[in-house]
């Protein structure tokens, strides 16, 4: 299974919920979950363990896909919106991994304009998942981390918004997390919980990606303001 097969289900979503289809990726996930173990029951390795008497572990990969897909099918929703705004979406892991000899030369300024500087131990990027950047310019608008739950990422989130925001270079790109939070962190204001209590202090805010209703605030809202907030951005 491959993420082509995710967008086929998002888009398949998206006819019968229009563009509230974000709101149901965590059940968008749960129904690809068996046509996953399927494909995943066939792959050599898999075979390999069954051959021997073993049971293949289909929740380790599971895992490792949903977190990985995560990120491309939020691009994937982003990016024509983006495209239309003049700005660009890329991979914040591939730029990350990528020399920058075998990088364009606005990815390259790209990564240049993101670099977090360490003095005496060098020039190191954020992990950021998502960023979003002019096309004209190079200039970084905006990165985005997203993982499924907040306690997987959201402290280093808010460390990076603090090393952005440290330097004059970088101080004005806006940090941000996207998240299904399916753990229901970000679900009501008070009592706080830690994860949200992060996000509203020491980052430029989360986007919800559920059809939970959420308690929203300046800093967390549902994941339809994204583009309107990104707008803002831009004025």
């Amino acid at each position: 299974m491959t993420i082509k097969d995710l967008i086929k289900i998002y888009e398949t979503k998206k006819k019968k919920c229009g563009n509230d289809a974000y709101k149901y990726l965590s059940k968008i996930f749960i129904e690809a979950k068996p046509i996953h173990k399927e494909y995943f029951l066939m792959s050599k390795k898999a075979q390999e363990k069954i051959k021997k008497g073993g049971v293949p572990d289909h929740e380790q990969s599971w895992r490792a896909f949903k977190g990985k897909n995560l990120e491309k099918i939020i691009i994937y929703i982003l990016k024509d919106v983006i495209n239309n705004l003049g700005l660009e979406v890329v991979d914040g892991n591939k730029l990350e991994k990528t020399n920058s000899a075998n990088l364009s030369k606005e990815l390259s300024l790209v990564k240049r304009n993101l670099l977090v500087d360490y003095g005496e131990f060098g020039l190191h990027m954020p992990d950021v998942d998502i960023i979003i950047f002019d096309l004209k310019t190079s200039k970084v608008i905006a990165v985005l981390s997203s993982k499924v739950t907040l306690r997987e990422r959201i402290a280093q989130t808010g460390y990076w918004k603090i090393k952005l925001a440290s330097d004059e270079a970088t101080k004005h790109i806006k940090v941000y997390f996207v998240t299904p939070d399916e753990d229901g962190t970000l679900t009501i204001k008070k009592p706080t919980k830690k994860g949200r209590a992060i996000v509203e202090v020491d980052t430029d805010g989360s986007y919800v990606l559920s059809e939970t209703n959420i308690e929203e605030s300046n800093k967390v809202k549902m994941f339809d303001k994204f583009i309107d907030d990104l707008k803002k951005l831009l004025k």
